[in-house]
């Protein structure tokens, strides 16, 4: 199942702190386009798109393109539904997977979140990652959402809308089992791939540069005020991996 990104929008109403990871993702995304100098006239692909929140992003950013892939049939019917209530012919979905997705581009940037940690093995790894460099030009970035790996069982996530339950020794990298804190709890499961797992993985599908970013939090508010970032900067669910064609 996936890391449950793209649902938190929709389940905001029923649990604030379950947003509250996502939010940080938001702004630690915002802030790297920003610094790109954002996105407009690039052709985009938004990889695990769910919904197309961050489709919709890089299309009110500007993109000339913006594509939204998606393994889930349901998900990219509703981003389309969604799209239908516009007039934008510069956006489109499709139904795919990594390491199996068709030649859509070329792009110029490539926004994931949290896709690789849904690799099962190596091998599916590193296949993913030459997948996404296949889609990008010379000189394309990658900016990918990523789990932090090592923090179960020292630290608890819960406050902020995760709750790793257990480890297993599975292969390659274990097996974590994990609730969604929804209400009701929603299960799911993902790998604990480490950084320089994913950064060997990048390297060897041809990416020039690696580098990490730390997990940036938005302006404390009524609902979540500096101590409570302040905790989160100190062990933050994701990182931002950056890569460059």
């Amino acid at each position: 199942m996936r890391f449950p990104y793209d649902t938190t929008g929709e389940r905001h109403a029923r649990s604030k702190a379950a947003a509250a990871f996502a939010a940080a993702d938001h702004h630690t995304l915002h802030g790297a386009l920003d610094a790109l100098g954002g996105v407009n006239g690039l052709d985009a692909l938004d990889l695990a798109c769910g919904y197309g929140y961050i489709t919709r992003l890089l299309v009110r950013g500007g993109a000339r393109r913006a594509v939204g892939v998606d393994p889930c049939a349901e998900r990219i019917a509703r981003a389309r539904a969604h799209e239908a209530t516009k007039d934008r012919p510069n956006v489109e979905y499709h139904v795919g997977d990594l390491p199996g997705l068709p030649g859509l581009g070329p792009f110029d940037l490539a926004t994931a979140a949290y896709p690789f940690n849904e690799a099962t093995d190596r091998t599916r790894l590193h296949a993913v990652f030459r997948a996404v460099r296949t889609q990008l030009r010379p000189g394309g970035r990658l900016l990918a959402i990523v789990p932090n790996a090592g923090a179960f069982p020292r630290v608890d996530w819960s406050p902020y809308g995760v709750r790793i339950l257990d480890r297993l020794p599975a292969g390659d990298a274990p097996l974590l089992k994990a609730h969604f804190l929804t209400d009701p709890p929603e299960p799911f499961e993902f790998r604990e791939w480490s950084h320089a797992d994913l950064a060997e993985a990048a390297v060897e599908a041809g990416f020039g540069t690696v580098g990490w970013q730390p997990n940036r939090t938005p302006p404390p508010d009524a609902v979540r005020d500096e101590a409570y970032w302040t905790a989160y900067r100190a062990w933050p669910v994701s990182s931002l991996m950056t890569c460059t064609a």
